[in-house]
């Protein structure tokens, strides 16, 4: 299938140090384990501390158990493993650390993207763990405890030598990108930019079919695939055709963070956060993201309900 191209372009301008670009060398084919039994997944002390945080009236869905619902079915986030009925991946990762460190047991529950909003409200999860953005709307019915950046990436051909770093850099570039996505939008300001300045417009190039896309990048008709960070990441790392050329925040020029998410006001959050910050002290945390190839998306402390993303 054929790519529908578009010559478009982007700007920058004095909002250029909120972009948080970062880059890595290409890496070698990585093996994920994927077996039910994850005996390299980080475990946690009970934390007392954390516990005492937790809010007089906060009520669990089920005594002595933290209930999780994970909607993404999408490694690394989460995936059915070996015995295809077990969930793994970076957020059971994190549901784990975060209820051992709760004193309880881990429930995780499978649970359609739109389905987490209800079961959360109402009380019959816990949490949900699912690759979920704060944004002010969200913090309406919802608290948050952070616990990853919410990063969009730029990749290429392992080979390719490219760079980016701002966004003149990819004036004249053939860039693939999700047609409607927020990545999108944001490539289409900066061209606009570019082009205000003079520079090379980006050719857009839409691809419905994920093996007729990577053949794009593989034979040099695109230049550069624009996604988010996370998933492009995990499929670097696990078949070693593509490399990180730079990423940024999925909220350019807002910061953005992906939270654990709790009904507003459970009494939840405040343990949650400390848990997390305990965790990323005594570094299972960073042992958890990265097991994933997810270290570049670490935040550096978790915080409860932070500025989210503006509802415009």
């Amino acid at each position: 299938m054929a790519a529908r191209t578009r010559s478009l372009s982007l700007g920058f301008g004095a909002l250029a140090a909120a972009a948080a670009f970062l880059t890595v060398p290409a890496m070698a084919q990585q093996v994920f384990d994927l077996s039910p039994e994850q005996p390299g997944r980080p475990r946690a002390e009970r934390n007392e501390e954390a516990l005492r945080l937790v809010g007089k009236d906060a009520k669990f869905a089920r005594d002595g158990v933290f209930t999780v619902a994970i909607a993404s079915q999408r490694l690394p986030f989460g995936a059915y493993g070996t015995d295809t009925r077990t969930l793994v991946g970076s957020e059971p990762d994190i549901a784990q650390l975060v209820a051992d460190s709760l004193g309880r047991k881990l429930e995780i529950v499978s649970v359609a993207w739109a389905d987490w909003p209800l079961g959360v409200a109402s009380g019959k999860y816990d949490a949900a763990i699912s690759n979920v953005t704060v944004t002010e709307q969200r913090k309406e019915k919802f608290d948050f405890s952070t616990y990853r950046k919410d990063l969009l990436g730029f990749y290429v051909k392992a080979s390719n030598p490219i760079t980016i770093t701002e966004p003149k850099d990819v004036a004249g570039l053939k860039v693939i990108v999700g047609s409607g996505t927020n990545q999108e939008q944001i490539l289409l300001r900066w061209n606009e930019q570019n082009l205000k300045q003079g520079l090379k417009p980006v050719e857009v190039q839409y691809y419905d079919d994920d093996v007729v896309l990577y053949l794009a990048l593989e034979t040099g008709r695109a230049d550069v695939y624009l996604g988010p960070n996370a998933l492009l990441s995990f499929k670097a790392a696990r078949e070693g055709k593509t490399r990180l050329a730079g990423n940024f925040s999925g909220g350019w020029p807002l910061l953005a963070e992906i939270a654990v998410t709790t009904r507003k006001g459970n009494g939840l959050a405040e343990a949650i956060t400390h848990a997390l910050n305990t965790q990323i002290a005594n570094g299972n945390y960073g042992k958890a993201l990265t097991r994933w190839n997810l270290g570049p998306e670490a935040v550096e402390k978790s915080t409860t309900n932070p500025p989210g993303l503006p509802k415009s």
